[in-house]
């Protein structure tokens, strides 16, 4: 499996990675500062997941979002913030991300959601009756 992480904090990016290492020990692992760093790391890395942050300078986490659900539809997109869940999650949702997530609850959250959203993907990649 691969991962992307998003996000313009080296601290923050490193943190998120230590937390999946544990729960996902054969995972590799790619980073990207800023949103054109991920348009750009997309093509190369294919990854099974984005971890994208909403605050990052010059594009917004949701222009990114937006260009990559135009590029990479089947792409599943987590969306983390600092922010309340209350002022973004509805709003991600709706752009396209699988899932949002905040920061201060990502050591607890960020891997079961991960595992779910993968898990359904993989479960609707074998119905025989998907168009």
């Amino acid at each position: 499996m691969n991962i992307l992480i998003a996000d313009d904090h080296a601290n923050v990016r490193r943190g998120l990675r230590e937390i999946l290492v544990d729960a996902f020990s054969d995972a590799s692992f790619s980073e990207a500062s800023d949103g054109e760093e991920v348009l750009t790391l997309l093509v190369g890395t294919r990854p099974d997941v984005l971890l994208l942050d909403i605050n990052m300078p010059g594009r917004s986490g949701f222009e990114v979002l937006k260009d990559v659900k135009q590029i990479y539809p089947w792409l599943p997109v987590i969306m983390v913030s600092v922010q309340p869940e209350s002022q973004y999650a509805l709003r991600c949702m709706r752009a396209g991300a699988a899932a949002y997530v905040n920061k201060d609850s990502a050591p607890e959250e960020l891997a079961p959601v991960i595992r779910k959203i993968l898990d359904l993907g993989a479960k609707f990649a074998r119905n025989p009756d998907r168009n």
